[in-house]
């Protein structure tokens, strides 16, 4: 049993640092200092890519000119849209003002017929930015990661600011990784650093890779919990053995 966020940092060689995890449910931010986690700095946002999908179905309903689009967006094809053809603005703003600035992409649906998406590639991932566009309250994920490294002492924030490890699947937008070192670097601003994340192009599953390679450790022995104890105890004894 172990965090995703150390499991993440683990696909990327690391065991302290700062782990910005968007998935399929929730995402999170997660320090972690020599392998174990702090839960007091770790954040979660209630946006991720299952809400994004459904805000994405939102913006093709709501502009679209053909009364047959809403039936057209089944969960299968939304995901294709979303993974294909969305991606996030480095200026949401001046996106929203220019329009056109970006051709239209376009999408035949399985039956044959056909989907356009302007704005709304964009448009899509924005919440993980600002969930206001979801009605969330919460801050957007940068600013939880910014509240995350504040939160925690000087000398651990250092090693953790050259250390952002992005993972899961929602992170695998065109410019998610640009957009996350511009909001960050704006929030450290006269800070004296500059901040670069790790975006390895297999992150949509660091976590996966990082439980293989953890599990492989002497050291990581202390967390397993064996067949024996399992059939002993049952399930509900990794409550009391964690």
């Amino acid at each position: 049993v172990a965090n995703s966020g150390f499991l993440s940092l683990c696909a990327h060689g690391r065991l302290t640092g700062l782990a910005v995890e968007a998935g399929a449910a929730a995402s999170h931010v997660t320090p972690v200092c020599e392998g174990r986690s702090l839960p007091r700095a770790t954040r979660r946002l209630g946006v991720a890519g299952d809400h994004l999908s459904r805000h994405l179905q939102r913006l093709l309903r709501d502009g679209a000119a053909e009364p047959w689009v809403p039936q057209a967006l089944t969960k299968k094809v939304l995901t294709q849209l979303k993974e294909q053809y969305c991606y996030v603005s480095l200026d949401y703003e001046g996106d929203l003002r220019e329009k056109g600035s970006r051709p239209p992409a376009r999408f035949q649906t399985p039956d044959g017929r056909w989907i356009t998406l302007g704005k709304e590639r964009f448009c899509c991932p924005e919440p993980l930015f600002r969930p206001q566009l979801l009605q969330h309250s919460r801050p957007g994920l940068h600013q939880l990661a910014g509240q995350s490294l504040h939160s925690l002492p000087q000398h651990l924030r250092t090693s953790m600011l050259g250390n952002i490890v992005l993972s899961g699947g929602s992170s695998m937008f065109p410019g998610f990784p640009e957009r996350m070192c511009l909001e960050l670097n704006a929030l450290f601003q006269g800070a004296g650093v500059h901040i670069e994340v790790l975006a390895n192009p297999r992150r949509s599953t660091a976590a996966w890779a990082g439980g293989a390679m953890a599990a492989s450790l002497t050291s990581f022995r202390h967390s397993w919990m064996t067949r024996g104890e399992y059939q002993e105890h049952g399930a509900q004894y990794v409550h009391t053995k964690f």
